[in-house]
């Protein structure tokens, strides 16, 4: 609490200097709402950032607007010296050893939303509220030939029912998968891309919902029932992982003792996932709010008010540029595939990863064939690299945990 007030929490782990224009938006929704006035909410800003991701410099996060900048009670710009700077200081201290400084926050994205986890609680915060910087607060549906947009408070529904969980999640719309369409044929038919996809396949990734991002144009609408039924669900544990996303997620901070870190193994994403698997007795609740998912950078104009009747297609065909994405996206789903499998499923680890590999192999030419991208290799040789280090990457997660609460310690 700040002054008898709710404080809430904006977190960014980012790298791109539009994430400026996002925090924009949302201001905006929050002026127009009055929500801070009527909720007695105190808000602040925590950003994490990455110059190394667009080349950018403090400078592009530093310099927030002023009509935006005094909203905030505090604000909080966190680049790599900072995060260094936090781990040398929690040394000299005695929090932690010389051993456990290069794991401190760990590595990659989780390492940007863990200092921003730890910089909420050390202000205070109750409510931490991440939000991605290509993600909007509005929501679109399909009716007959059109699109249908409405915007959407995302930062009032998280602060709502963060009231009476541990975790809030929100849905996501748009360009939320980098699986743009595919015209199957006989180089790569639908049985094959099945094969690949699944091979991938984890949490997020499976292929009915594959199939129908294909079929529409690479375009995920919104379920016009989340949107009328205004209410929350209970996320249920599911192979031993309660599922949430990055963004559009709000974390309750009033109970430090369920406050956990993110994790990825290096050079891989996941953290969200990770996580995931850390919530037996966590209470998730999904939450009726959507974000829009501009995953390939083709709707900036959203911000300003421009509101697109139909939505573009996006094609393989589209671009070189939409082939690496998928590429890259690829590389990131087989590095933390087995250690998401090892923790999920561990009796059934082995088999799993053999009949992976199998499938990959027979798979693997026809879809280099296919992009005339050889590139793809790498995707079976990223995910035998990983196999072979999944147990070391499994010690790191524990220790990893272990180092958080000595962290959590340390602000008691």
């Amino acid at each position: 609490m700040v002054d008898g007030k709710i404080h809430v929490g904006i977190g960014f782990a980012t790298g791109r200097t539009s994430f400026q224009n996002v925090l924009r938006s949302y201001i905006f929704h929050l002026r127009e709402s009055r929500f801070l006035e009527s909720a007695g909410v105190a808000l602040s800003l925590f950003v994490a950032f990455d110059p190394t991701y667009m080349n950018t410099a403090r400078a592009d996060y530093e310099n927030i607007e002023s009509s935006v900048r005094q909203v905030f009670h505090t604000i909080r710009i966190i680049g790599p010296d900072d995060m260094e700077a936090s781990k040398r200081a929690l040394g000299d201290s005695g929090v932690i050893d010389g051993r456990e400084m290069p794991h401190c926050f760990g590595n990659g994205y989780a390492a940007q939303r863990n200092i921003v986890v730890f910089e909420a609680m050390r202000s205070h915060v109750d409510y931490l509220i991440f939000l991605d910087d290509d993600e909007y607060p509005m929501a679109v549906t399909k009716s007959g030939d059109g699109a249908l947009w409405s915007g959407q408070h995302v930062i009032e529904s998280h602060t709502k029912y963060l009231q009476f969980a541990d975790i809030t999640n929100g849905y996501h719309c748009g360009y939320i998968s980098p699986m743009p369409s595919i015209e199957f044929d006989a180089i790569v038919d639908e049985p094959t891309f099945k094969n690949f996809v699944e091979s991938m396949s984890s949490d997020v990734l499976s292929w009915d919902s594959v199939l129908q991002v294909i079929q529409n144009g690479g375009v995920t609408y919104a379920d016009k029932e989340v949107l009328i039924r205004k209410s929350p669900l209970l996320v249920e544990e599911e192979n031993n992982a309660k599922f949430i996303t990055g963004g559009n997620l709000g974390l309750n901070l009033t109970n430090t003792a369920k406050v956990l870190p993110f994790y990825n193994p290096p050079g891989a994403r996941g953290e969200d996932s990770f996580l995931s698997t850390c919530l037996h007795r966590h209470t998730v609740k999904r939450i009726p709010t959507y974000t829009f998912h501009d995953g390939f950078s083709m709707y900036g104009t959203l911000l300003n008010g421009v509101l697109p009747t139909d939505l573009h297609n996006v094609s393989f065909y589209d671009s070189g540029a939409v082939i690496q994405r998928f590429y890259r996206a690829c590389i990131g789903w087989v590095r933390y595939k087995p250690l998401y499998t090892y923790i999920t499923r561990q009796a059934d680890y082995q088999a799993i990863m053999e009949d992976t590999m199998a499938r990959l192999q027979r798979a693997i030419p026809r879809v280099c064939a296919y992009f005339n991208n050889y590139d793809f290799e790498n995707v079976l040789l990223e995910l035998k690299k990983y196999h072979g280090q999944v147990e070391q990457h499994a010690q790191d997660f524990e220790q990893a945990k272990r180092i958080w609460e000595k962290l959590k310690g340390a602000l008691s």
